[in-house]
């Protein structure tokens, strides 16, 4: 247990600790951000909003963070969309992007943007929209007991993860695609005339 997990007030002066070997390489932890090789989480989401990714080469694990020569690794930030309680008073969010296609290491999911002073508990995260034809699998991630909807949260990944994995397409929103012919040529060829 931390002293910020103890002491959730010290949060705005001192951040809570991450694994480095679980995050990309040069990860380091402010009160309100995470910055990767450089680049701010938060002012990433400012410029591509969310979900969005940030890939950088991963680590070697044990070594307290030294760049691994052949492996990636991905930040990853969402946005809470909906935050309420279940019957057993446990907090339920719901993100923006439906993470059951990647390894996100949900031990180490954190709010970015903000320093908050609650205590973490148990939350369990839904995503939004269709993984593989079906729903997002919920996980369980341990956050502060204050997370309203904007909030941002950011989570390493051990793999390089493209946006897209992020946001599937529904597969009834995909319309086959049907080439319309005029004069028996294509109708694309047309459009260049």
């Amino acid at each position: 247990m931390t002293l910020t997990a103890l002491l959730p007030g010290l949060r705005r002066s001192i951040p809570d600790p991450l694994n480095v070997n679980a995050w990309p390489e040069l990860t380091r932890a402010s009160t309100t951000d995470v910055v990767v090789s450089g680049v701010s989480l938060v002012r990433l989401v400012e410029v591509c909003g969310t979900p969005c990714v940030h890939v950088a080469a991963g680590v070697v694990p044990g070594t307290g963070g030294r760049p691994a020569p052949d492996r990636q690794a991905t930040a990853i930030v969402v946005a809470v969309t909906e935050a309420k309680r279940d019957s057993e008073g446990r907090l339920e969010i719901v993100i923006d992007a439906c993470l059951d296609a990647v390894p996100a290491v949900w031990a180490e999911m954190r709010v970015i943007g903000r320093a908050s002073c609650a205590h973490a508990h148990p939350t369990t995260v839904l995503g939004t929209g269709r993984s593989a034809g079906t729903a997002c699998e919920a996980a369980l991630a341990v956050l502060p007991d204050d997370l309203r909807e904007g909030d941002l949260l950011a989570v390493p990944c051990p793999d390089a993860v493209v946006l897209r994995d992020l946001r599937p397409v529904p597969e009834a929103s995909v319309a086959p695609a049907t080439p319309s012919v005029a004069d028996g040529q294509p109708a694309w060829l047309h459009a260049l005339e």
